[in-house]
């Protein structure tokens, strides 16, 4: 195939796609048209094949997809289809959470290792994972394939600590930290900033709120 632009929009709906075949394939459908597809996912049968066409298809006209092979294909594109060793850095109570989250490994993301500065913390096992201290970092990385670090530290101590992460190797980040890294272009970042998307949720209440109060004053 070849290679063009995808948008991060279109990048963005593929996990949701991937989730949704997944619940059609634990309740026995083989197969789905975009428009059955859409009914379920709320979004149009039209940008259901738009996106999809970006990587081939995968339908036939009035023969719909093939709920497995479909998800089969959109696991590849992911890359879940294939084993990522993963590393948390922070081994606080959202790193604690990450590591008890059992559903990344049946997403191929296997958590190897979490390190942390806290002395109180090292040594303890959470799920099977020790909490290493951060001076094991490095070498850590090296020695069991690491690809992926999560970051769930405060946002003084992100920068360093990707520094470090860069020059062992690293070329992913889940970055949980809030501030904005400055890795270079070949290192890959997906920021989570959760008070952001928090605020995000707010300012659509606020808004719905409006609309409501806005349409009560015109009836009255």
């Amino acid at each position: 195939m070849e290679e063009k632009k995808i948008s991060k929009a279109v990048i963005g709906r593929l996990p949701r796609y991937y989730r949704y075949l997944g619940e059609l394939i634990e309740e026995g459908v083989e197969r789905i048209s975009s428009n059955e597809l859409s009914v379920r996912m709320k979004v149009t049968a039209s940008q259901i094949r738009q996106d999809l066409n970006n990587f081939g298809g995968f339908g036939q006209q009035g023969y719909g997809y093939n709920v497995r092979y479909l998800y089969a294909e959109i696991a590849k594109i992911l890359g879940i289809d294939q084993q990522h060793n993963l590393i948390i850095i922070g081994a606080g109570n959202l790193g604690q959470a990450i590591a008890n989250y059992t559903n990344f490994e049946r997403r191929g993301f296997l958590i190897k290792g979490m390190f942390d500065i806290n002395p109180k913390l090292i040594g303890l096992v959470i799920r099977g994972i020790e909490i290493r201290s951060v001076d094991e970092l490095e070498s850590f990385i090296k020695a069991n394939d690491i690809q992926i670090a999560a970051l769930t530290i405060p946002k003084t101590k992100a920068p360093e600590i990707a520094d470090r992460l860069v020059k062992a190797g690293i070329k992913a980040i889940w970055n949980f930290a809030h501030t904005d890294l400055v890795v270079p272009e070949d290192v890959v970042v997906e920021n989570v900033h959760l008070s952001e998307s928090l605020m995000r949720l707010s300012y659509r209440v606020s808004s719905r709120k409006l609309e409501e109060e806005a349409k009560k004053a015109e009836r009255n």
